[in-house]
């Protein structure tokens, strides 16, 4: 029998199983202020009273507190209208945070920053669905993972200077590649020059099937619509894409021409702008099926009027970018990003994608209704895994999470995971720690001693088709990570590297759940085998669950983010004790 701890429990530090307690789902699960309980809460209207006993508190020092950093992993700032804590929080918040607190709680067992400190589940359930709708593509999503960076104090390494001098034993660091892939890791701070350092890693991708705008994207006026040129992005325009509300966005390269500088700018048209529509049952065509993605997925952006001539209207001089667009769409992009000369734009990377923000759904809001969930659900987890790591005076190993475009369309672009980028970022890190040692022999004991944690969604149970599934080998939500098996290579799990996260969980109080496709059935792929290939280091596939893979909206439970960053950090914080458990 399958035991779950019902998602509307608080949790304590008893096992997953037993971790239940009768407390109102919205409370609990999207982070709303719960009913007042008997005396009631502090007034949050109030005029608060200083929490700061002492000017020359701590909290003005460079380290933050642990209040601080909750409030970084809790996604507070700037969202004042849930933000609740308890005064013993409140008192390690730097004056900024503090004001942003609008319940004062006389007790910890409602506060947000105690909740997010104490690792449980249900205190990312809000700040996962508000970083799915607020960070629709992947440029936004590296974005967001660098002020996230920023904030907790991670320094970024610039891909073209040497790092010579630059990495240390305590140092947390990050470098991106292309705009749309990341990697971020903190080098232990026991670590001691001439040692080989083992590398906890956790590999993600931040890519989801998406459709792109082609670099001709106007299309010709038909009955009276104007519509769009898009290409599908792996395995998107399917049917589940039909009749969305679509939003827009990406990045814009933009070059200014009073200082002669190229640059990438972020925007998000985030009101739905497109919809591809279906043909009704009665002209003998159902919605299902088969359809041209190329004459018949194309989406409509609005209706024609007497000034719309696309073929004739020029925005820039001949041979322009913004002569290939759409006038209106050119239009609009500029005023977002205040573009005064629409030949500035250069080109851009624009994409589709729902409009619908990502909430809570079920009778006790149990479930997170998505885009995008695959896989920034693991994604997410493992960043602010993290972050909220554990800084021990005696870890000498390096924590590490690399987050992957184009895992979609086969990893084998230059930012993908196919590429150098992670390899590269390791050997560059073993050299600047260690200048006058570095060689072959030094980074062989590095992969040698390394772990990777391949993080991809798996398929949760669906319980209208629970035929294709293996008994026993059918994943369920909110329960905990998956760890994915494939006996022809698609998975780089193992029974060796399978030890290893079971004694993580272990370690934890964290349960796994395994899952492999029929035999009858095609297995997907990960990054993981082509990484841990690569390397030569210990590795094994392990993610989230979900329902509707591939689906521009899918489902996953709404403590399974947290449960993602309960395991990520776990994995980070335990790897280096778990690798001296082992006879090498």
């Amino acid at each position: 029998m399958t035991l779950r701890a019902p998602p509307s429990g608080v949790y304590s530090d008893r096992p997953l199983e037993n971790r239940v307690r009768a407390v109102a789902p919205p409370a609990n699960i999207m982070g709303y202020y719960p009913p007042a309980p008997a005396g009631g809460y502090a007034n949050p209207t109030a005029a608060a009273p200083s929490p700061y006993a002492n000017p020359m508190a701590t909290y003005l020092t460079a380290a933050p507190s642990k209040a601080s950093r909750s409030f970084l992993l809790a996604d507070m700032d700037g969202r004042g209208n849930d933000n609740r804590a308890c005064a013993s929080c409140i008192a390690q918040l730097k004056p900024h945070e503090a004001s942003q607190i609008n319940w004062r709680l006389n007790s910890t067992e409602d506060c947000r920053l105690c909740q997010v400190a104490a690792t449980k589940p249900e205190a990312f359930t809000k700040p996962f669905c508000d970083f799915l709708t607020e960070n629709p593509t992947i440029f936004h999503t590296v974005n967001y993972c660098k002020n996230k960076l920023n904030s907790a104090g991670y320094t970024e390494l610039p891909s073209r200077e040497s790092w010579a001098g630059k990495i240390h034993a305590g140092g947390k660091y990050y470098v991106s590649r292309n705009g749309s892939s990341i990697i971020a890791f903190a080098v232990g701070r026991g670590y001691k020059t001439g040692q080989a350092p083992g590398f906890a890693m956790v590999g993600g991708h931040i890519d989801a099937l998406t459709a792109r705008l082609k670099p001709v994207s106007t299309k010709p006026n038909k009955a009276g619509f104007l519509q769009l040129g898009i290409a599908p992005y792996a395995g998107a325009l399917n049917e589940t894409w039909w009749d969305r509300d679509l939003a827009i966005g990406g990045r814009v390269i933009v070059h200014d021409s009073k200082t002669g500088k190229t640059s990438s700018r972020l925007v998000r048209l985030d009101w739905p702008i497109a919809k591809i529509p279906t043909l009704a049952p009665h002209f003998g065509v159902g919605i299902m099926g088969q359809k041209n993605k190329e004459t018949q997925a194309v989406p409509v952006v609005g209706l024609e009027s007497t000034d719309d001539n696309p073929s004739t209207e020029r925005l820039g001089p001949e041979g322009a970018f913004v002569n290939t667009q759409p006038p209106k769409l050119v239009k609009l992009i500029s005023k977002q990003l205040g573009i005064t000369s629409y030949a500035d734009i250069v080109n851009w990377e624009l994409e589709l994608y729902d409009a619908q923000p990502a909430q809570t759904v079920g009778l006790d809001r149990d479930m997170i209704s998505a885009g995008r969930i695959d896989d920034k659900l693991c994604s997410w987890g493992a960043l602010i895994g993290l972050l909220a790591t554990e800084d021990k005076a005696d870890d000498t190993y390096v924590k590490l999470t690399a987050l992957f475009d184009d895992e979609e369309i086969g990893s084998k672009l230059r930012q993908g995971a196919g590429g150098n980028f992670l390899p590269s970022v390791i050997e560059r890190t073993v050299e600047a720690l260690n200048p006058d040692t570095y060689g072959p022999g030094l980074q062989g004991q590095v992969y040698a001693k390394s772990f990777l944690l391949s993080a991809d969604v798996s398929h949760a149970g669906n319980p209208n088709f629970l035929g294709e599934y293996l008994p026993d080998h059918t994943p369920q939500l909110n329960v905990g990570i998956v760890v994915a098996g494939d006996s022809n290579g698609h998975m780089t799990t193992d029974a060796v590297s399978t030890a290893v996260l079971a004694r993580v969980a272990g370690l934890i109080g964290h349960r796994i759940q395994p899952f492999q496709i029929r035999n009858d059935s095609r297995s997907g792929g990960t990054i993981g085998p082509m990484l841990s290939s690569m390397m030569g280091c210990k590795a094994a596939d392990a993610g989230m669950p979900q329902l509707s893979m591939h689906s521009i909206r899918a489902t996953t439970g709404a403590l399974d983010p947290g449960l993602g960053v309960q395991f990520f950090k776990g994995f980070l914080d335990n790897w280096e004790k778990v690798d001296h458990e082992w006879e090498h």
